[in-house]
């Protein structure tokens, strides 16, 4: 059977209120999806769904060839082959690790049992640690615990929900990318449900952002950065300010910043440019004058928000130290087609108000 996830125009409600709208997605074996999004967006509930917690009003969901959702028609968690992950991890404190991980074993011979738990301590790097219990585990090591009894059982599709929230984000980041590797190794189809978008980044093959029930954008992490398709998508994914433009030619647009070349042509008199701080320089020389506002260290580059003579203020990265009140010199370096929406900054910045940007 095939391990791979499909989502199809799937729409759900909790009593009066639509939780999900239109929601499709498409995993093969062994990919790593994510779903991105804050608070309140319906990531959890999408990933309920998936697990049979939550039932749907339109559309279907596919676990290998098999309809395990679908309107009226809903597959028990229990006769779906999904394992899952929890923010705290869940873990039984009175088993030992090699207990926690031989749970959903009882189907298998001991001597099996033995193989399969011996395959997963090895790859999750848990060896030495089996006769201990998890009040005498690191949070790190909880977090592989909890992943191997999840993969023992070789599920067709892991749900992971928020697993590294009560960790640092040293840790966070250094664990994501080793629960990727894990992953990987055991050619696990997963998902993951997070706030985070570098733990996002570093896990995921596909990454959907999700805003009130809706995907804004599906597709791999280098493309939802670099050419976002939905304003929210582009201000949740990083730093970044949007600035007023005005057609002068349909594929050129006048800003604060100086007339913009777009990549394709726009209908109407507004579009909006989006700029990152990266994108940003200051120069020695150069037509566009800035005052510093303020600074933010950040460890190998400086955050400066600095103000143009029309009033408009933006976000600059660099490496040079400069002084809140000091007049400055930018240049925008556009290395790939610019981010631009259409419709007038005013507009988009008052849709967007209420939304988070992570740190």
């Amino acid at each position: 059977m095939s391990r791979s996830l499909k989502l199809a125009n799937v729409t759900a409600q909790i009593g009066p209120n639509q939780v999900l709208n239109d929601v499709s997605l498409d995993l093969a074996q062994g990919e790593i999806g994510c779903l991105l999004g804050p608070s309140g967006c319906g990531k959890t509930t999408l990933l309920r769904v998936i697990a049979g917690l939550q039932e749907i009003s339109g559309g279907e969901v596919l676990i290998g060839d098999t309809i395990v959702s679908r309107p009226g028609q809903t597959l028990s968690t229990e006769k779906r082959s999904i394992g899952m992950v929890f923010q705290d991890f869940a873990l039984f404190p009175h088993l030992t690790v090699f207990d926690n991980i031989a749970f959903g074993l009882r189907n298998l011979s001991r001597a099996q049992q033995k193989h399969r738990i011996a395959t997963l301590v090895e790859l999750t790097g848990l060896q030495g640690l089996e006769k201990r219990y998890p009040h005498e585990l690191s949070g790190g090591q909880q977090q592989r615990v909890a992943l191997a009894r999840a993969l023992a059982p070789s599920p067709d599709v892991l749900l992971m929900d928020e697993p590294f929230s009560s960790l640092d984000r040293e840790l966070r980041e250094k664990l994501a990318c080793e629960v990727r590797d894990i992953l990987k190794a055991e050619g696990a189809t997963a998902i993951l449900v997070t706030h985070d978008p570098f733990e996002a980044f570093a896990m995921a093959d596909q990454v959907g952002v999700i805003n009130s029930g809706e995907i804004l954008q599906w597709g791999d992490s280098y493309c939802l950065y670099h050419a976002p398709t939905h304003p929210f998508v582009a201000r949740f994914i990083g730093h970044g300010d949007f600035l007023a433009g005005t057609l002068i030619l349909p594929d050129r647009l006048q800003t604060p910043l100086g007339a913009i070349q777009l990549s394709q042509p726009l209908e109407g008199k507004f579009a909006t440019l989006f700029v990152r701080p990266e994108l940003l320089q200051v120069v020695e020389h150069g037509p566009i004058r800035a005052k510093v506002l303020q600074r933010r260290f950040r460890g190998a580059h400086y955050l400066y928000t600095i103000q143009l003579n029309d009033g408009t203020q933006l976000t600059v990265q660099s490496s040079l130290l400069l002084t809140p009140g000091d007049e400055c010199h930018i240049a925008l370096n556009l290395t790939e087609p610019p981010i631009v929406f259409p419709g007038a900054a005013s507009d988009i910045q008052m849709d967007m108000q209420g939304s988070l940007t992570p740190p």
